[in-house]
């Protein structure tokens, strides 16, 4: 792996996950020398990072990972419905019904997942969920889309992780997409896929809130992170 791809994918996992929280400033010097690369290849992965809204560079030279907002999670989400239900549909049209099937019943047992393999366990059902349906769609314009909204959405989803309810919840509602789409049924996997994206905002914005209102001078608050 290049050293340029070595720095953005750490700092792209380090930011969606929140060990780089909102508002740090990314010294180059301190980058450099944790990731072990000159600066050459890190300018251009902030730059690759820059391009996908994940560092702000508005501001001078120094990069600073941008806040997570009410609006701008909003805004996310009014264009995530619209890809997201169309891809609903169109993955019931063209899937295979074994994958779904075996999706929905991972997220049956999704209690027993979180409990003895932890929220991380569960997120990794989400992704492979997120993969089923982009296979499925088999549409390279309408993935590269998606990816380019849920790769912030990943960040607003860490935001509830220690709200035991709605992961349960967005398990379930996960769980009745899967299987709309393993039935080939379009517009039911639509109406969960629009039920669960509601949800999912609902919880979202009420965790920004509060943490905006418990926030204090001493800098940004850490994540409390969401199922979504």
């Amino acid at each position: 792996m290049l050293a340029s791809d070595l720095a953005y994918e750490t700092l792209r996992d380090d930011i969606l996950n929140w060990r780089i929280a909102p508002g740090t400033a990314l010294s180059e010097t301190e980058l450099a020398l944790r990731l072990g690369v000159s600066r050459t290849p890190l300018r251009a992965a902030l730059a690759r990072l820059a391009l996908e809204g994940l560092v702000d560079t508005s501001r001078g030279r120094t990069g600073i990972v941008p806040d997570v907002s009410v609006e701008s999670i909003s805004q996310q989400f009014e264009v995530r419905e619209a890809l997201e239900l169309q891809a609903a549909r169109l993955a019931a049209r063209r899937r295979d019904p074994a994958v779904f099937a075996g999706l929905a019943e991972s997220f049956a047992h999704a209690a027993e997942t979180l409990a003895s393999e932890g929220t991380e366990a569960y997120f990794a059902v989400v992704s492979r969920f997120d993969a089923a349906m982009d296979e499925a769609v088999g549409n390279p314009a309408m993935r590269q889309a998606l990816d380019s909204v849920r790769v912030h959405l990943v960040r607003a989803r860490r935001l509830a992780q220690d709200n035991p309810e709605r992961l349960l919840r967005a398990a379930a509602e996960h769980r009745l997409i899967c299987e709309a789409v393993r039935d080939g049924d379009a517009e039911l996997a639509a109406s969960a896929t629009a039920v669960h994206l509601r949800g999912s905002l609902t919880t979202i914005t009420a965790t920004l809130q509060q943490r905006a209102a418990d926030q204090t001078d001493s800098g940004p608050a850490g994540p409390t992170q969401e199922g979504a």
